[in-house]
């Protein structure tokens, strides 16, 4: 009886995350397909990429070795991260072009007087659930949203829980001015109490303009979305170019190596600044994200002066040691001629950029 009565919880606590947590996000309706439709990356009710990219399950050994976490997944130590200091991200001067990384892939932005916050999440965990789960490493400082200045815009690349958090969102939801998401990610806003007007949603090479200071672009990525078992790929992912009047910045989020990289640095680059996704990979998965011999060789077809290392140091969403990605990819960086930084989260960088030390060596 009590066995039967443990399955039954189960079960149910089951069957409460994956159809009814807030966490899951919202639904796009009629209306919303209909603007869907009009993408030509939407076929059949899914996005789809623009090469085949093969979406195997990841082989038996390779999820062992993932649930197991040895001792270099993931940092045993406390890490030495940098505290935030808002004041002087406010007194960036409105030529100055100046970032700060918080690990994994949330990058906060000034250019041109403008911030951008991409891709927060600054909860304990990239998932679904709050009790299991990737959790975020131990941080000497950890980052919220009260700490951050005032926003301009957030930016989204795509509904992963890497990239897009619910109680990151909803304590930034009244404090941001407008949130621009690719297609379909509307609808998990809504859901969670964005207002309508506060967001714009792009397809692949759609532009648009923000407070007629910065020109914001989307293009394509190799990835795939969902945040559920039964909606994969039904919003958009992708990159982001930010372009004021002083400088071009880049946002890779997540991909496959494919010819994009090129095809963006020659439509829309030379960009003064790259953010790479270098981390979370393996070759079970290699279509959907780079390795980092990958990853440097995009910065360099990019035409990016300089580049920053993102989608490492926070989670371990693989099975390489957590520094891997990191040594590799500075390694490979000493080909090309962009300056490579890899500021400790936290860390205020304004141009010219000062170099950065190994932190994660420390």
């Amino acid at each position: 009886m009590l066995i039967a009565i443990g399955i039954a919880l189960i079960i149910g606590l089951a069957f409460f995350y994956f159809t009814i947590s807030p966490k899951l996000g919202g639904k796009n309706n009629a209306k919303q397909l209909a603007i869907l439709n009009q993408s030509q990356a939407f076929k059949n009710g899914k996005f789809d990429n623009l090469m085949p990219t093969p979406m195997a399950a990841p082989k038996f050994s390779t999820l062992v070795k993932f649930f197991s976490k040895d001792e270099e997944q993931a940092p045993t130590r406390r890490l030495k991260t940098q505290p935030f200091l808002k004041e002087e991200f406010y007194a960036v001067s409105n030529d100055k072009l100046a970032f700060s990384w918080f690990g994994h892939s949330s990058v906060l932005l000034n250019i041109g007087g403008t911030a951008i916050l991409i891709d927060p999440v600054f909860g304990e965990r990239a998932s679904l659930f709050t009790f299991m789960g990737p959790k975020r490493f131990n941080y000497s400082n950890q980052y919220t949203v009260n700490q951050m200045p005032q926003i301009d815009v957030v930016l989204i690349s795509h509904d992963h829980y890497d990239h897009l958090e619910y109680e990151t969102i909803l304590a930034l939801k009244n404090k941001v001015k407008h949130f621009y998401v690719p297609l379909g990610v509307r609808a998990h806003l809504e859901k969670w109490g964005v207002k309508s007007e506060k967001i714009t949603e792009l397809d692949w090479w759609q532009e648009v303009v923000f407070s007629d200071k910065i020109k914001l672009i989307f293009t394509p990525t190799r990835h795939f979305s969902g945040r559920g078992l039964l909606n994969r790929n039904e919003t958009l992912w992708g990159s982001w170019s930010i372009i004021s009047e002083n400088h071009k910045v880049f946002f890779s989020s997540d991909s496959g190596y494919f010819d994009i990289f090129k095809e963006v640095g020659n439509a829309i680059g030379p960009f003064d600044l790259a953010f790479i996704e270098n981390g979370q990979y393996n070759q079970d998965w290699a279509s959907i994200h780079m390795m980092p011999e990958e990853s440097a060789l995009a910065a360099s077809e990019l035409n990016a002066k300089a580049v920053v290392p993102i989608h490492w140091g926070k989670f371990s969403l693989s099975i390489h040691s957590w520094r891997d990605p990191i040594i590799r990819f500075s390694k490979e960086a000493s080909k090309y001629k962009y300056a490579f930084l890899a500021p400790a989260p936290g860390r205020i960088m304004i141009y010219p950029w000062a170099k950065t030390p190994e932190w994660w060596n420390d």
